[in-house]
């Protein structure tokens, strides 16, 4: 069976700078598969090429079964790939709402838009109670479930979630990792880039680790936490 996402020999560069060198990894429907990596090995790179952000130097990307070199940004969207970037970059002066309605903007369905809006109040009950609240006075953590929720408004067959842990305390972490396992549980296919190790490696179905811009390890989310290499490059292990 084919892969949902499939991604060989991806190269990416800013400038002369080659941030992503070759790298290879598929995404099964209904997986969750994570990168992980200190800053700067390529993750992020790699998730803003995938949704058209970025123009490889060579490689392939197919999704769904179609290649997407050259496709824009928008057009990846309405395919079904949604990327919730690190930072959020919410819309602060809009309210909740609002925000995401705008994750739905490719879509003409009012009934099923606000079905989905709805759903999303159901993940995260404080967005809903706060609907009409400007999205900049909302918490960090709170600003994650926003950003978040606007990327399934497009009904992705993938989500592509990069650092959604970064900057949360612990127990808004552990509320976003229960979302992504429901997510999953519901039928939505995650491709997750997490600095926490530990979380990311807990939930996901295979896992691959980056350094400076290429895969160095590949294996089952369970393997690779117990991996020795892993644990003290990672985990903060001896």
């Amino acid at each position: 069976m084919t892969a949902l996402l499939e991604v060989d020999n991806l190269r990416v560069a800013y400038g002369k700078i080659e941030a992503v060198k070759g790298i290879s990894f598929t995404v099964e429907t209904g997986q969750i598969v994570t990168l992980i990596g200190t800053n700067g090995a390529g993750k992020t790179t790699t998730l803003r090429t995938l949704s058209g952000l970025l123009k490889p130097l060579s490689g392939t990307i197919r999704f769904d079964g179609r290649p997407l070199t050259g496709v824009p940004a928008h057009r990846i969207v309405a395919l079904g790939l949604a990327h919730s970037p690190e930072g959020r970059h919410i819309f602060p002066r809009l309210t909740i709402t609002e925000n995401l309605q705008l994750g739905a903007f490719l879509r003409k369905d009012a009934e099923g838009i606000a079905k989905d809006v709805r759903r999303v109040y159901d993940l995260f009950p404080i967005l809903g109670e706060r609907a009409r609240q400007a999205a900049g006075t909302l918490s960090g953590g709170e600003q994650q479930m926003l950003a978040m929720g606007r990327a399934l408004m497009s009904r992705p067959k993938l989500l592509m979630l990069d650092e959604p842990s970064m900057g949360l305390s612990p127990i808004m972490m552990q509320r976003i990792m229960a979302t992504i396992t429901e997510l999953k549980a519901s039928g939505t296919t995650i491709l997750l880039v997490e600095q926490n190790a530990q979380a990311a490696l807990s939930l996901a179905d295979r896992g691959h680790v980056m350094e400076i811009g290429k895969i160095v390890l590949s294996g089952t989310g369970a393997d690779l936490l117990h991996d020795e290499s892993v644990r003290k490059a990672y985990l903060g292990e001896d």
